[in-house]
């Protein structure tokens, strides 16, 4: 594939996951907060993972997720992401490569070694994430791809990525280069404690350097610090051209200047994990967008990925996207 004709590109925390089934009282014991990502060092990895049952060992990161999920529905995709030069990072490099999407930045070869996610499932499909950010956090401006940016339809930033200087630079880099060759910025939140940490930052980011927002409903109150959603959809209309707000069972929003859609969930029979529903969404919702459709049908096509994940264990598809869409008749 070439570089030159992307739809899309991802960057953010390249990491391997390691996904297990755990019960509430797990979490207690060791004071973790349901729901929530948290950002632990090396040793504290190292003694969680001692304590967690079976995993789940893949490929993963938020940006990551979208981009594999976007290679399913076979679009073109391409990803930058920092990894180490070690076991973890050679199965991160082979398991992206293998969805079909363009990877080549640069291993670290002085540093840390490659990050990776402890991600706990409850009963309730909750899913509680430790992640020791390792090497991902290294990437820096000088790690772009400049031509695969500047041709890419859309460049797709990773709030996660967010709380690193380099890593801010990495993105506002890179939103200039998608610019300046006419194309697209859209960035996804991620989580409402990284918003809350760089709330300022973030704003700023969306009002002069993005044109696509993705968040969850918590994420959208933080940003906006708003008492109400619909105090945080009011302010998502005026900074930024296309806001699209997830809301779980209730669905959707997508929002600009002039207009609302909402957007039903797409039934599930049961939830099985909910890692990874807010990046098959927005994978869904980009494969139509980079494709023309309307926003409605971006929506649809959002919400019928966004369900095949939370069906099963882990944040990556497991049928042929492109397959389930054209039996839905979404595309």
């Amino acid at each position: 594939m070439s570089k030159e004709n992307l739809d899309l590109v991802g960057i953010g925390n390249a990491i391997v996951d390691v996904l297990s089934k755990t019960a509430d009282e797990f979490l207690a014991a060791n004071k973790l907060h349901k729901g929530t990502m948290t950002l632990i060092e090396a040793d504290q990895a190292e003694a969680l993972y001692a304590k967690m049952g079976p995993g789940l060992e893949v490929s993963g990161g938020s940006a990551a997720n979208t981009v594999a999920a976007f290679a399913s529905m076979h679009g073109k995709a391409g990803y930058i992401g920092k990894v180490a030069n070690d076991q973890l990072g050679n199965v991160f490099r082979h398991d992206i490569r293998a969805t079909g999407v363009t990877f080549d930045t640069p291993a670290l070869s002085d540093g840390p070694p490659t990050a990776r996610c402890l991600i706990l499932i409850t009963p309730d499909a909750q899913r509680t994430m430790c992640t020791f950010l390792g090497a991902s956090v290294w990437i820096a401006p000088s790690d772009l791809n400049e031509e695969m940016v500047k041709n890419a339809k859309v460049t797709y930033l990773e709030g996660y990525l967010f709380d690193r200087p380099r890593a801010k630079q990495t993105f506002r880099k890179a939103s200039e280069i998608s610019h300046l060759g006419g194309q697209k910025v859209a960035l996804t939140l991620s989580d409402p404690f990284c918003v809350d940490r760089h709330r300022d930052e973030f704003l700023d980011l969306v009002k002069n350097g993005v044109d696509i927002l993705f968040a969850n409903e918590a994420e959208i109150l933080s940003l906006y610090k708003a008492e109400t959603f619909e105090t945080a959809v009011s302010h998502a209309r005026e900074v930024c051209a296309l806001s699209i707000i997830t809301r779980s069972a209730k669905g959707s929003l997508i929002v600009t200047a002039n207009e609302t859609i909402e957007v039903n969930a797409e039934p599930v029979t049961k939830v099985v994990d909910t890692t990874g529903a807010g990046d098959m969404y927005a994978a869904g919702f980009l494969y139509g967008y980079t494709r023309g459709k309307p926003l409605s049908d971006c929506g649809r096509i959002a919400s019928i990925v966004a369900a095949e994940v939370i069906a099963h264990v882990g944040a990556r598809p497991q049928i042929d996207l492109a397959k389930l869409l054209k039996e839905k008749k979404a595309v």
